[in-house]
């Protein structure tokens, strides 16, 4: 059991990564364009452009999403998603009580550890990462390839 397990463990690492990626993108689009209900708070508006730090955190969650959902350097864009989830927690939502169910922060603690996963997993089966990580070994390999004297 434990093998096959193991075998399927990139595959589903790459189904969590896109969807994760896909959920913290929608965030972004919503408070940037005003779409799917808008930005928390707006009643379907969006977040004005420029604006400390919910405009700067959506387009955070825009770019590290879509990036994450692809598979484009994950590592990176997950970094920068989770520090700024836990930016989030601690200066917004701790402020008012100091377990996330009570301060309504669980979202953002789920987002921050999913994101610090990734750091440390990658991106995973599906993913772009891996496209580029072999046209690099290609193209490397025949570079170091000489030609044969006659």
């Amino acid at each position: 059991m434990s093998a096959r397990l193991n075998a399927a463990q990139p595959y589903a690492l790459g189904l969590f990564r896109i969807v994760i990626g896909l959920l913290f993108a929608v965030h972004g689009v919503a408070s940037l364009f005003g779409v799917l209900g808008g930005a928390a708070g707006t009643h379907g508006g969006t977040v004005a452009a420029g604006t400390w730090p919910g405009w700067y955190a959506a387009v955070i969650q825009l770019v590290a999403g879509g990036l994450v959902l692809l598979g484009l350097g994950t590592r990176g864009a997950a970094l920068i998603a989770s520090g700024s989830m836990a930016f989030a927690y601690f200066d917004v939502h701790q402020q008012a009580a100091f377990w996330p169910i009570e301060n309504g922060g669980e979202l953002s603690v789920l987002f921050c550890w999913t994101f610090f996963l990734l750091i440390f997993t990658g991106s995973g089966a599906f993913g772009l990462d891996r496209v580029v990580a072999s046209r690099r070994v290609t193209s490397a390999e025949e570079r170091t390839r000489e030609p044969i004297a006659a």
